[in-house]
């Protein structure tokens, strides 16, 4: 999303290989120890197979899910390496249930929270860094998309703990297909204090939309990150 980066059942079973058959043990029972050794046996056997879990939960259920594993983590930062696991495999799963289009679905206009990514610095760029995170404090990363084809992302932080500031980039969005995105924003503006001035250059991103609806919208950037955004209330 940030400038900087360049940038929502079936049961498996293995082969068999001959040179480590996996032999099932038979056990003879007979019907009547009494009768001679001749007599006929009841051979019983038992297999099992290992069976894939499939996850059958709707997908507000799945909604839920994601929301509960990345709210209060500082869109993820603070998550560790098996919880980003999970809310990978979270997503993937919602994905399922993804619109055939979505870039043509009106459900992806409007004001978005960036609430999650895979990955700290792609949006945010530098601000979101290691070092960046230290001195400036992220207090909304909003994603606006209007139509028909304007894109604004807006990162608000405090420096230092007392100086407000802004970083806003507006960008004309280019359907790619039916899933996918570009992104062309122009250069960023800066504002800090008082101060408000426009650096570096034109920029682009390209996102996949793996699912959208009234709540919740899922992407993936073209590196891989996957991005979690939240409708945003109207102000009343």
């Amino acid at each position: 999303m940030a400038a900087s980066s360049a940038s929502f059942s079936v049961v498996s079973f293995s082969s068999i290989k001959t040179d480590k058959l996996s032999v099932t043990r038979f056990n003879s029972v007979p019907l009547n120890t009494s009768r001679r050794s001749n007599s006929r046996c009841v051979i019983s056997a038992a297999a099992s197979f290992p069976v894939q879990e499939v996850d059958q939960r709707r997908p507000e259920e799945l909604a839920a899910s994601i929301f509960s594993k990345v709210m209060q983590t500082d869109r993820g930062v603070t998550l560790t390496r098996e919880q980003h696991l999970q809310v990978a495999d979270l997503t993937t799963e919602l994905s399922k249930y993804c619109i055939d289009s979505p870039v043509t679905c009106p459900l992806i206009f409007g004001d978005w929270d960036v609430v999650y990514c895979s990955n700290p610095t792609s949006p945010g760029g530098g601000f979101r860094s290691g070092l960046g995170r230290l001195v400036f404090k992220t207090n909304e990363m909003i994603q606006v998309v209007e139509a028909p084809d304007i894109v604004r992302n807006k990162v608000s932080f405090s420096a230092l703990g007392f100086l407000d500031g802004q970083v806003s980039l507006k960008g004309k969005l280019i359907v790619l297909d039916e899933k996918w995105i570009k992104v062309v924003f122009e250069p960023p503006q800066l504002k800090l204090g008082s101060l408000e001035f426009q650096f570096g250059g034109e920029s682009e991103v390209q996102l996949e939309i793996t699912y959208v609806d009234d709540k919740l919208r899922l992407g993936k950037g073209s590196r891989g990150s996957v991005f979690v955004f939240q409708r945003r209330k109207p102000t009343v």
